[in-house]
């Protein structure tokens, strides 16, 4: 099947954005009859789940079940409750809760996407009652080989060069082993790969398979009303404008909106400086959803996330900031602020962690972990990465020194101040016990260490080897968790709290089920695909 087509004058449903939110409502819309078109105004398709880690979140899913681990409803919603700031309404927790299993069942029934147990992977608040600190909830995507897509599978947007690996095998999923050579060969010539690629390969081949092509560089620009419902869409196209009309209604699934600035500077707390997922995502179903009346909601949250710039950009000459999971959990590492000093536990889920560089200081009137910096040593240097700098290896973006007050001159950092948190923090590393932030104690804390050594110390180790090295740590965020208010069946709600005829949200272009809460590994994704499968069945019963 041809990547390039002309969408039809008219169709039952029509999905705005091909992620994992929209291809999910455009499966489930086909299976419940419906005639769909998908649109996407990038020319890939994928947007910020096809560079993920593709690991989705669910309680009580099938896989966990399979693995015999238990779970139910009344600890999931305990779970949710303890870590709720007010942000979570129930109805739309509750039917993330009790629809995602059947929701995620659908899904590989209609794809070949075949989710497994991240073994061993814990929620991300251990201390709250109903968090599983043996895992279950969290979801590997598998693989998939990408063969099978044909002119489709270099459609599919990329972060690098996609492997032929499994997160679960990597450090990222707790995996320090090596990979049978064979078998990687093996895979690599059907060019199998795992992460977000694997969810998003397997969702596009569902569709596919259902005659469903998305329609790349179709960009809507407006929604079209007729007596106060949703009827169709305009857009553009290679120049020309477009129309399609709906009828049953319009499905936003666009993403969110980090990249543009108007937006965050209006809406998003901060700061916000270094957005981790594709430049896309500059908020169109936003706009759209704001033009047709929609109440919004969750507007000051995001799925936050420290990360740095290694000098890497986007297609479109942006600069790319990269996650940083590991850099600040293995043992050798610690976070400073200007002053030179800790400011936190830098091995907490790195959503949560967003508070302690959020931290406002009266008195200086600024913020006064920001900017950060993460310190390493040559010991650090010769076993573990730091962003795309492999062990040992020079990078441009790392600065280094002889001395740790050689290296704070050169940052900006007090030189004096992080001598002393240096000793501090040492004392503590050997001791196997932070007692200024308490490093280590968390089974999460140790997950993304070092698992070859034992307790704390998988993420304590003291810094005492020259040359030291230092990198800006900013704020970023994997995607933004506000947009148009929607009840439990994906309708988007105007003012009033009715709702819009004809239109409906998913993804992270609507105001997140979960609130600001990012329960754990995949808590982005579990929502999304929950959501698309809601909004896509509920559309497609709609009558305008």
């Amino acid at each position: 099947m041809t990547t390039q087509r002309t969408p039809p004058p008219e169709a039952d449903v029509i999905v705005i954005g091909a992620g994992a939110a929209g291809l999910a409502a455009a499966l489930a819309a086909s299976a419940a009859g419906a005639s769909v078109v998908v649109l996407e105004k990038a020319a890939t398709l994928g947007g910020t789940a096809a560079i993920s880690g593709g690991v989705v979140w669910a309680a009580m899913n099938p896989s966990m079940q399979a693995a015999g681990h238990s779970d139910s409803r009344a600890e999931a919603l305990a779970y949710f409750q303890a870590v709720n700031h007010g942000d979570i309404r129930p109805e739309m927790i509750e039917a993330f809760v009790d629809t995602a299993p059947a929701a995620l069942t659908f899904l590989a029934e209609h794809s070949p996407w075949r989710f497994e147990t991240l073994p061993g992977y814990p929620d991300y608040f251990l201390d709250r009652p109903g968090a599983k600190p043996n895992g279950g909830r969290a979801m590997d995507a598998g693989l998939f080989p990408f063969k099978e897509l044909g002119e489709w599978a270099s459609k599919v947007a990329t972060n690098g060069q996609p492997l032929p690996i499994k997160l679960s095998e990597t450090p990222l999923g707790g995996f320090y082993g090596q990979l049978d050579p064979e078998q990687l060969k093996q895979r690599a010539s059907v060019d199998a790969r795992g992460w977000g690629q694997a969810l998003i390969g397997s969702l596009l081949k569902g569709c596919l398979d259902v005659a469903i092509a998305p329609c790349l560089n179709h960009r809507v620009t407006a929604l079209q009303h007729t007596k106060g419902a949703i009827t169709g869409i305009e857009g553009e196209y290679n120049g020309a404008t477009f129309s399609i009309a709906a009828r049953r209604g319009v499905i936003l699934a666009t993403g969110g909106f980090e990249h543009d600035r108007a937006l965050v500077q209006a809406f998003l707390k901060g700061p916000m400086t270094a957005p981790a997922s594709p430049p896309t995502n500059t908020g169109d179903g936003l706009r759209l959803a704001m033009k047709a009346g929609a109440a919004l909601g969750n507007m000051t949250q995001s799925w936050w996330m420290p990360v740095l710039e290694t000098g890497e950009t986007w297609f479109d000459g942006a600069k790319r900031a990269s996650p940083v999971l590991l850099e600040r959990t293995l043992p050798g590492s610690i976070l400073v602020n200007r002053r030179g000093q800790r400011f936190c536990n830098e091995a907490a889920n790195y959503s949560a962690l967003s508070g302690a560089f959020h931290t406002f200081d009266p008195n200086t009137y600024d913020h006064p972990n920001l900017p950060a910096f993460l310190i390493v040593d040559a010991n650090f240097r010769s076993r573990y990465p730091v962003g795309t700098a492999m062990p040992g290896q020079a990078a441009a973006f790392l600065t280094k020194a002889s001395t740790l007050a050689e290296l704070a001159t050169q940052i900006g950092v007090d030189p004096i101040g992080l001598e002393q948190t240096v000793t501090r923090f040492n004392a503590f590393a050997s001791a196997g016990k932070d007692e200024d932030f308490a490093r280590g104690v968390s089974p999460y804390d140790r997950f993304y260490g070092d698992r070859s050594r034992e307790g704390a110390f998988a993420t304590l180790g003291p810094l005492t080897k020259a040359p030291y090295f230092a990198v800006e740590i900013k704020m970023g965020t994997l995607g933004t968790t506000g947009g148009a208010l929607t009840d439990a069946k994906a309708r988007v709600l105007d003012h009033d709290g009715a709702p819009i005829p004809g239109l409906f949200a998913a993804g992270n272009c609507m105001a997140a089920p979960t609130g600001g809460v990012y329960a754990g590994a995949g808590g982005t994704l579990g929502p999304a695909l929950t959501f698309g499968v809601i909004a896509g069945r509920t559309c497609a019963m709609a009558n305008l």
